[in-house]
């Protein structure tokens, strides 16, 4: 029983010592690693710059279409006006 426990506990040390080893960075490879961190981050910053221009774009040409929108209802309404008093004008003179 105590020498099963031995060989697991020497086992568990063994094994927490290839990990440590084969977990050990050198200087170089963190720098470069940190290297790409702030790369990934300048890109992020990048990326989330581009949306915020392209929503604000985005957000002024939904502004113009309503605009326009509004106008092209403006010039409906005022054809109908129109037509429906051109055809008033014709019944009338059809009376005469």
């Amino acid at each position: 029983m105590r020498s099963t426990n031995i060989k697991r506990m020497a086992g568990i040390v063994t094994l927490a010592a290839v990990t440590g080893l084969a977990g050990c960075a050198s200087t170089s490879e963190i720098e470069s690693l940190r290297s790409e961190i702030r790369q990934a981050n300048d890109t992020a910053t990048n990326a989330a710059s581009t949306a915020e221009a392209a929503r604000s774009e985005a957000a002024a040409a939904s502004r113009a279409a309503a605009e326009a929108n509004a106008t092209a209802e403006e010039a409906k309404a005022m054809a109908e006006a129109t037509d429906a008093k051109i055809d008033r004008m014709f019944k009338k003179s059809m009376y005469k």
